[in-house]
């Protein structure tokens, strides 16, 4: 029995350093208190930014954002820390963002450098070979947002660009030109394989190039050697 107290005791003892460590309730209000203020802070920054939402921040932006949780953080938490030094550093950060966006509106080399550039992924129903961000691309969530376009298979789309704020353009082929692609559909795209079993047409996983095969064979355009059963299927609207 002595020991499973000593053992409940030293649990309690450790949860109570990991959730309270001395905590002051009466600056537990204070917390509260500057966490609104900051709350308002950095509502007012983003409005002041000109964007609407997250969806429209490029990596910059982004990078601006954790540089104003930063500053926001101490302020919150840190008991000696005051807000105005916090409130500086917000205004140097909305500064020197005004001032890049300034160069980079004005100088299309400070703009391609501080935004980046669109990326092709697709192009012409096949990933890019030439971007090497678009082949590096994360297959899942790319296919994840397309089949939310209603998109089935890699032949319905004539190009898909990936924009510096994140979203996907997607330009489609007409009903008539859709080709045979690669299926991104989750159940017929895990099908994949190393070995073709009958003749037909076969999609290249890797880059989504289509070829007649026979037998098993190396992709002729990225030489990557797993293939699935392409399909033609025409895009539901």
């Amino acid at each position: 029995m002595p020991e499973k107290t000593i053992s409940d005791h030293n649990v309690s003892a450790f949860l109570e350093k990991v959730f309270l460590h001395d905590l002051d309730f009466s600056y537990a209000l204070e917390i509260i208190f500057r966490t609104t203020i900051m709350f308002v802070i950095i509502l007012v920054f983003l409005r002041m930014t000109g964007k609407k939402g997250i969806r429209q921040l490029s990596i910059f932006e982004v990078a601006i954002i954790i540089a104003l949780g930063s500053a926001a953080g101490d302020p919150i938490i840190v008991q000696d820390m005051a807000i105005i030094p916090s409130l500086i550093a917000f205004t140097s950060t909305l500064i020197l963002y005004r001032f890049i966006t300034y160069l980079a509106a004005r100088n299309t080399k400070v703009e391609s450098i501080i935004e980046g550039k669109p990326v092709y992924v697709i192009e012409d129903g096949m990933f890019s070979l030439e971007t090497k961000e678009a082949h590096t691309l994360g297959k899942d969530e790319f296919f994840a947002e397309m089949r939310e376009r209603n998109v089935s298979q890699l032949g319905q789309v004539k190009t898909a660009i990936l924009e510096t704020n994140g979203k996907l353009s997607i330009f489609y082929f007409e009903e008539k030109d859709v080709k045979y692609g690669l299926p991104i559909l989750p159940n017929e795209y895990h099908k994949k394989s190393n070995s073709v079993e009958t003749s037909g047409r076969y999609a290249c996983t890797n880059c989504g190039y289509v070829s007649q095969l026979e037998l098993d064979s190396s992709c002729e355009r990225c030489k990557d050697s797993q293939w699935v059963a392409a399909t033609n299927e025409r895009r539901i609207t």
